[in-house]
């Protein structure tokens, strides 16, 4: 919380467009305009149609959470001082920030070096690049992650929560990605998954995604160890939003590879998503990324099954049709697709049925979704009409037969 008998200097992009007050809950508009999400919602709630910002009209009035600014808010107000603390913890020019990195190894509490740091990283991009720039920090902050835990997985959190706030800005990624693993960081890195505090898991996560540079690099992730499992526990069983984005994201960045997939749905993911997803507390941005990785795990056999076997699962996903965004939609009627038309699994069929799918479905058609999506509806619609008498007209009910395609 900010402090009224202070003289703060509030960086300008932490500031509502709107209200001009620190943002508490940033979200994105299609325009790429960030907004504290109470405000634009009654911006939105007023029956304005366009960005407060830039007056372009919206194509979509959803918003998509910044979790990174919102970290990035929350570590630079928690770095606040008290009156007594303002003249002895002054902000941090480049060149205090580059003593400070030469003195970490020698000082015994490395920890307060290492928040000072985070806290410089917050203020501004430039101190991020400037951090991300010097490679020897970098480094430094690798050595700490392999060899710091499990002795000190306070001073290891430290770490991993700087290198999430600077990895974006450093430049090859995939030089940082061949680093991480020649260090074998693995071993520590599971270990602030399963034992650190929430913010640092989260980092940790976002870590793992961004070093996912290549199918190597996936697979040595994911197949080390409880990653997956943990991975999944984030992303599933915490009800704070940042954490179910970031362990989503990383889980969807490496699953390509078929046996990860695999291994994802034999960890159970199929069953929590799917009850997940059922929830309605969930932010847009979440629905989405749920949906993205049932559309992965659906290219499975083990998937497929798992989802049809499901009570929750498929009647989910149906449910979010024409409900959330046009990501979600297209999302949820891809999987729909794969499980009625390309392995035309009955059960599936009968589920959706139940779900309402097929008037879903058909108004998904006549609304303005793009050639691909119509095309899949289309399909589907085929599916329900050749298939009505043994699994839609015992089981489907509704008051708005009027539309019914068959």
């Amino acid at each position: 919380m900010l402090r009224d008998d202070l003289y703060i200097t509030v960086p300008s992009f932490f500031r509502c467009p709107i209200s001009l007050d620190v943002m508490k809950s940033p979200v994105s508009l299609c325009t790429g305009v960030t907004y504290d999400r109470s405000s634009i919602q009654r911006w939105l709630d007023g029956g304005n149609n366009t960005c407060p910002a830039t007056m372009q009209v919206l194509k979509t009035t959803d918003f998509v959470p910044n979790h990174t600014l919102q970290r990035l808010i929350q570590i630079w107000s928690n770095s606040i001082p008290t009156r007594s603390e303002s003249d002895s913890l002054p902000s941090l020019t480049q060149d205090q920030a580059r003593d400070l990195i030469k003195q970490i190894h020698n000082h015994q509490n490395q920890n307060e070096y290492i928040s000072k740091l985070t806290s410089f990283a917050a203020v501004s991009d430039e101190n991020r690049r400037f951090l991300a720039a010097n490679d020897g920090f970098v480094h430094l902050l690798i050595e700490i992650l392999c060899g710091s835990v499990p002795k000190h997985v306070k001073f290891a959190e430290e770490a991993v929560r700087i290198l999430d706030i600077i990895i974006d800005k450093y430049k090859d990624r995939e030089k940082l990605t061949k680093l991480m693993i020649s260090k074998d960081c693995m071993s520590s890195m599971l270990v602030l998954l399963q034992r650190g505090s929430l913010s640092s898991r989260i980092a940790t996560a976002r870590v793992l995604e961004a070093i996912s540079t290549d199918a190597d690099s996936k697979l040595y992730i994911a197949e080390h160890n409880d990653v997956l499992s943990e991975l999944i526990t984030l992303a599933s069983s915490e009800s704070d939003p940042e954490a179910i984005d970031a362990g989503l994201s990383t889980l969807i960045c490496v699953s390509s590879p078929k046996r990860i997939r695999i291994r994802i749905v034999r960890l159970g993911a199929v069953k929590r998503f799917g009850k997940l997803l059922s929830e309605s507390n969930l932010s847009v941005s979440a629905i989405e990324k749920i949906l993205k990785i049932l559309e992965i795990l659906s290219s499975s056999r083990e998937g497929r099954a798992e989802m049809c076997e499901d009570e929750t699962c498929v009647p989910a996903i149906a449910k979010k049709v024409l409900k959330v965004s046009s990501g979600a939609t297209e999302h949820a009627v891809t999987i729909l697709w794969g499980l009625c038309c390309l392995f035309r699994d009955r059960k599936a069929l009968e589920a959706v049925a139940k779900s309402g799918g097929p008037t879903k479905i058909l108004l998904l058609m006549q609304s303005e979704c793009s050639p691909a999506v119509r095309h899949l509806a289309g399909d589907l619609l085929k599916m329900f009409r050749v298939n009505s008498k043994c699994c839609v007209s015992s089981s489907y009910d509704t008051k708005t037969t009027h539309i019914m395609p068959f």
